[in-house]
């Protein structure tokens, strides 16, 4: 398995300025103008790789309440995007929108579109149960069924009607979860029983199963110690090979290591509905931002 080298360890970089209060910093959140270099504007920024999903003008409602407003990117094929942010900004709501899980929640409005390969997955003739079978998703908390190790893998993948041998989609699945050598010899025994990092691991070996083009991740390693995070991150740069990873993360260490392009919103209570603030590829956003509030966010003024 692919290692992430020690130097992408080290924590993000730290910018010298004179101390603000945090009172100071929410002020001049909502007085700042957008980001002064145009090349990483959110609206304006696009990577050179093909996009899996191009979202233009997004905005979403509970209810009376906008929770996030006019979304305009695209997250590239075969790479890691991490959706940062402080708490009640957006992006879990952004992520969910990426697969149609914010469907199931009652009174819930859309505007904008959202194209996966090009094709509008709001659009009245598409499926949604088909849009989260190709986009999977894995949650914040490890949610393994109460059933065996062996039939959490198989689950999905007969309920989607996926045909072949199963015993060898279950090893592949535990295998690309880098599950397997530590489960093989005990496959009938629960999914309960594992550990936390191998019950998120066993997700992620389920989301495989069904053979999905897009992982989306909700803050997959909040729940788990520093030895099962470092885990999850390693499996994660070997997925992106096969898989366009999109995640959610408070972390902006695991962000800087993981990620390729990197996006940032703001929320309510900083003078915004959800807005995406600046995007553009990590490790610029982490040494280089172009908007000072990216910057403080980054470097913990907020947040």
């Amino acid at each position: 398995m692919e290692k992430i080298p020690p130097e992408m360890r080290e924590s993000v970089v730290t910018v010298d300025s004179p101390p603000e209060s945090a009172q100071e910093v929410v002020e001049r959140l909502q007085t700042t103008e957008p980001a002064t270099r145009p090349e990483l504007e959110s609206a304006l920024f696009e990577p050179p790789e093909q996009a899996v999903f191009a979202l233009r003008d997004l905005s979403l409602w509970y209810g009376q309440k906008q929770a996030i407003g006019d979304v305009t990117m695209k997250c590239p094929v075969n790479r890691v995007t991490a959706l940062i942010g402080p708490s009640g900004c957006g992006k879990s709501t952004l992520l969910r929108c990426l697969n149609r899980m914010n469907d199931l929640i009652p009174g819930v409005r859309i505007q904008g579109t959202v194209e996966y390969h090009s094709q509008d997955i709001y659009a009245r003739d598409v499926d949604p149960v088909e849009v989260r079978r190709r986009i999977g998703m894995v949650f914040q908390k490890p949610n393994p069924f109460p059933k065996t190790i062996y039939e959490n893998v198989a689950f999905g993948a007969r309920v989607n009607g996926i045909k072949g041998k199963m015993d060898d989609l279950v090893e592949r699945s535990l295998r690309q979860a880098a599950l397997w050598d530590e489960v093989k010899d005990d496959l009938k025994k629960s999914g309960l029983a594992l550990s936390g990092g191998q019950q998120q691991r066993l997700c992620i070996a389920r989301a495989l199963a069904v053979q999905p083009d897009v992982i989306l991740m909700d803050e997959p390693c909040s729940a788990l110690d520093p030895i099962a995070t470092l885990k999850i991150e390693d499996l994660i740069r070997e997925l992106v090979s096969q898989y366009t990873i999109i995640i959610v993360t408070h972390n902006m260490q695991q962000a800087a290591r993981v990620s390729d392009y990197t996006a940032f919103m703001l929320a309510q209570e900083h003078g915004l509905m959800g807005r995406l603030i600046e995007y553009g590829p990590t490790t610029e956003m982490f040494t280089n931002p172009g908007d000072r509030r990216t910057e403080d966010y980054i470097t913990g003024r907020f947040g």
